[in-house]
């Protein structure tokens, strides 16, 4: 038989490989050593990115202006859940420190990695408030080799930093963008394994430098400018949230049509051109990235005259879907004043605690507004201490959840569901009624069960 050729795709990936090897190659000849690194910002990226760095080998001092996040990470504890960070903290204390001085992270730092949040301001675009704060930290440390960012940040703002560098007697401090592409509940795999590692540098000796640092991690390193580097991070977001978007256009299709938007995207994702990655309907995208970044990229554009009507039109289809789940619910039980609704799951998905912008928010919030009874579960996620969470009950299984309810609502595609008694939860629900808002089950098994079953594009 002819050999098989490669498809379009892993030829480009081997590529890229190739590429990487070489610069790898390159940076090593720079490197050789392990460096020292200060971390500004202990959320999910400059946590993940300084302990992933420590177990590469650098000496990383991880400063953040949380007391309490600091003195928790001091005594080996993690601030929020990620598969693999926990253990990968244990396994790096020997070269990884924690403190609130900015002055202590920067003694003797060779580099200075910017990892803060940039959530959105009043008018949408990102709040930089916070890299401004460490980048006058960085100002009074002119031994630095270079500054790195990582945060998510409009594009012009590294022009903005060289600038200040400049200004303050450090032209000889390199600057690069090195964004991150780490999905929450993988993190830890994705930096270690990444597709790529984008580094926006001006200068040759800036990009050996950062290259150098990832010399022991299994992926290509892509040199580009700086400006590019700061949009290739919202464009990346903007391309999946757009794919997740017209996977749920489809479904309302499918709904109006009889078709099957799993049977449909499972075709859709076999050509090699598309894949199969995004391309789940559910009830829409949530945590702390997506929001963001397409607020940023929307206001971004318009900052420079520009609409960017497809993604305007990618946002408005993501804000709907929990509300037509809310609404096709409410018609399937005659409203929901007087009765007693579960939900399954919290977290924006499944492997992560995080809360932040999930669709289970705008739902609970609906349902406490129409009258309704609201027990929630989930395995990681705690329930905030503010509105809507505050008039929901909390269960510690799903079945628990599920005893009494008259309709139950799957948000997060949590494993545990899968695999549960759902004879069971049919036997102690008062109305066995479930709307699988992430096509986790099987219609005809879970009909045969007695339940009423609804989905999201699926017959």
């Amino acid at each position: 038989m002819p050999k098989k050729q490669p498809t379009a795709n892993k030829k480009a990936r081997a590529a890229a490989r190739q590429g990487g090897k070489f610069t790898r190659a390159l940076a090593s000849r720079e490197n050789g050593k392990s460096r020292r690194i200060a971390v500004f910002g202990a959320g999910y990226i400059g946590l993940v990115a300084g302990a992933c760095l420590a177990e590469l080998g650098h000496i990383v001092v991880l400063r953040d202006v949380s007391s309490d996040r600091i003195e928790a990470l001091s005594r080996g504890e993690v601030p929020f859940y990620e598969p693999g960070l926990a253990e990968l903290l244990q396994g790096a204390k020997d070269r990884l420190k924690f403190t609130l001085d900015a002055g202590e992270a920067l003694a003797g730092a060779e580099l200075a990695y910017v990892c803060v949040d940039t959530p959105p301001g009043p008018a949408g675009d990102a709040d930089l408030s916070r890299v401004w704060a460490v980048i006058d930290d960085v100002l009074r440390a002119p031994h630095l080799r270079a500054v790195v960012v990582k945060s998510t940040v409009p594009v012009g703002t590294g022009a903005r930093i060289r600038q200040m560098l400049d200004a303050h007697g450090m032209a000889a401090v390199g600057y690069a963008s090195n964004p991150e592409f780490t999905a929450e509940g993988r993190a830890v795999n994705d930096f270690m394994h990444p597709d790529r590692v984008v580094v926006g540098a001006d200068d040759e000796d800036t990009f050996r430098l950062i290259a150098g640092l990832h010399e022991r991690v299994d992926g290509p390193v892509v040199r580009m400018d700086v400006r590019s580097a700061e949009l290739a991070k919202l464009t990346a977001n903007a391309l999946l949230m757009a794919k997740i978007s017209f996977a749920n256009e489809i479904a309302t299709l499918c709904e109006l049509t009889g078709a099957d938007v799993q049977q449909v995207m499972r075709a859709v994702g076999m050509d090699h051109r598309l894949g199969v990655h995004y391309l789940g309907a559910g009830l829409g995208w949530g945590g702390s990235c997506f929001p963001k970044d397409s607020s940023a990229l929307k206001q971004l554009a318009a900052d420079t005259g520009h609409h960017l009507q497809l993604l305007s039109a990618v946002i408005e289809v993501n804000n709907l879907q929990p509300r037509r789940a809310i609404q096709r619910l409410a018609e399937e039980i005659g409203g929901f004043h007087g009765k007693r609704i579960a939900l399954l799951g919290m977290a924006f998905k499944p492997g992560t605690d995080d809360m932040r912008e999930a669709p289970s928010i705008v739902i609970a919030s609906r349902l406490l507004a129409e009258g309704a009874e609201v027990h929630c579960w989930d395995p990681l996620a705690r329930a905030a201490a503010l509105d809507p969470w505050t008039s929901t009950t909390r269960h510690y299984t799903p079945l628990e959840a599920l005893a009494g309810a008259d309709a139950a609502i799957i948000v997060t595609e949590w494993p545990e569901l899968r695999d549960m008694d759902w004879a069971q939860a049919a036997a102690s629900m008062r109305a066995p009624v479930l709307f699988d808002g992430r096509n986790l089950l099987s219609p005809a098994r879970m009909r045969e069960l007695g339940f009423s079953y609804l989905a999201v594009g699926r017959p």
